[in-house]
């Protein structure tokens, strides 16, 4: 071999070479990029994942003013939301006389006017007592002036007494770690058990005020004790076969209403009524209107027993072993078995005392309100869900949601009687101002079970520490 052939060969060798290295270094480049990307991915996925759990977290930790602010924000922005509604409503329906101009532009609804009634429609109002819906000798009492016990007033505190004790059902059941949809058939249990029940001892009790001593307390007991009953049937299921208390409480109801609509309709009809409805309780059987109008249908008292009952079941939860194997179950199921709480029976029991207290709301509805019973109850068990969620399933939050909701029922039933908004949109209306306030409390009772905030720290089976 020549000494050119000897150049030639190694300067071969030396190109393979800084090509192998230039191919190691390419490819060593693109893994970096790819690393590179992939490592910005994984980090936005991660900051964004971060940024919810903050917010979750820092909704959790909120506290009672804070949450208060932000109830009011949402009320305010649902009502933005809803102006922006009526007025695109307004402006696509024909009418002869614009209600409203804004702008220039003429519009068929007035905003203004319909949360004028909204809300004066469900407290009174101060700068006219005579309110619309409330003419002539029914309001003469209050022609002096506004008064907090006006015939509006009236119907707002008494729709309000209901979704006391449909709030509290859903909410005791909610702490004790289930889902309890079934209320309102467990209302509709207690309201026709506590009218028919009444209507069988009327002929044995004496008129007057014994026999409204006598029979209320009957009235009430009755709805309570049908409505526990129903509420145990799904806490049986759930204990004992596992069965999904959501699905088979929803199922509840409809055969609660069935049931209802049966037993009426064939054995127990109000005779020449042209309703599904019982004979009506004597006068001296209802609950007795205390300062209102009796024409409110309206009972102070029951108001009372609705805020003896809230506190009371606060209590239960906070002050009681009840209560805190109740609230041990709902948070940490495992953790109460192993400090020897039977969650079987809490679960069982948790029910039965929900469906109580939604038979009571029955009991109230038929003994305050109505006299007797008739189908197509309104949804109060339902409206219940929602009420105890924006308590934050605390027993005395219910009775600052319940007065909110109160309003809303209360003064969509003005708004359909003193305007020409059509109901689909009050609906619409409604439901607009309970989903903005109650999604921020939803979110917060979310994020304190993902973080597990205020857990209580179950008790030792032996008396003593538990071993970390």
């Amino acid at each position: 071999m020549s000494e050119r052939d000897g150049q030639n060969g190694d300067g071969n060798e030396n190109e393979n070479e800084n090509e192998n290295e230039s191919e190691s270094e390419s490819e060593q480049s693109n893994l970096d990029e790819n690393t590179n990307t992939n490592g910005v991915s994984d980090e936005t996925g991660s900051g964004e994942r971060g940024r919810i759990q903050s917010v979750l977290e820092r909704l959790a930790r909120s506290s009672a003013v804070e949450r208060l602010s932000i109830s009011l924000a949402a009320l305010v922005l649902s009502m933005l939301v809803g102006t922006v509604l009526i007025l695109a409503s307004g402006r696509m329906t024909t009418c002869t006389t614009a209600a409203a101009t804004y702008f220039g532009v003429g519009f068929c609804y007035d905003p203004v006017m319909v949360y004028d009634r909204l809300f004066f429609g469900a407290l009174g109002d101060p700068m006219n007592p005579l309110f619309r819906p409330f003419q002539g000798e029914f309001a003469a009492p209050f022609r002096r002036g506004w008064s907090p016990f006006n015939p509006a007033m009236a119907i707002t505190l008494r729709e309000t007494t209901v979704l006391v004790f449909t709030g509290l059902s859903v909410a005791l059941a909610f702490r004790a770690g289930v889902f309890n949809i079934g209320t309102q058939g467990q209302l509709i249990a207690g309201a026709l058990a506590s009218a028919l029940g009444v209507l069988a001892v009327v002929p044995f009790v004496p008129s007057g005020i014994v026999g409204t001593f006598v029979l209320v307390p009957i009235g009430l007991f009755i709805g309570a004790l049908f409505g526990g009953l129903y509420g145990a049937i799904p806490g049986i299921l759930k204990a004992y076969a596992d069965a999904n208390e959501v699905i088979t409480t929803i199922m509840l109801n409809f055969v609660a209403a069935q049931i209802a609509f049966y037993l009426v309709s064939v054995h127990f009809n109000k005779p020449n009524s042209s309703v599904i409805e019982t004979a009506d309780l004597p006068a001296f059987a209802l609950i007795p209107s205390v300062v209102f109008d009796p024409r409110t249908s309206f009972s102070l008292i029951a108001f009372a027993i609705a805020l003896v009952f809230a506190v009371g079941i606060y209590y239960l939860l906070e002050q009681t072993s009840f209560g805190y194997d109740l609230r041990t179950s709902g948070l940490q199921p495992d953790a109460a078995e192993y400090a020897g709480v039977d969650t079987r029976r809490t679960i069982v029991r948790s029910l039965t005392l929900s469906g109580a207290l939604g038979g009571l709301g029955g009991a109230m509805y038929v003994l305050m309100i109505l006299g007797n019973f008739q189908d197509g109850i309104p949804a109060y068990g339902f409206d219940g869900i929602t009420v105890a969620i924006l308590a934050g399933n605390n027993p005395i939050g219910v009775l600052f949601a319940a007065p909110l909701f109160g309003i809303i029922k209360s003064g969509s039933i003005v708004i359909d009687t003193s305007t020409s908004v059509p109901p689909q949109l009050i609906g619409v209306l409604r439901g607009l101002i309970i989903l903005f306030v109650a999604m921020p409390e939803f979110f917060r009772l979310f994020g304190r079970r993902i973080f597990s905030i205020d857990e209580p720290r179950p008790a030792a089976t032996d008396g003593g520490q538990i071993d970390e």
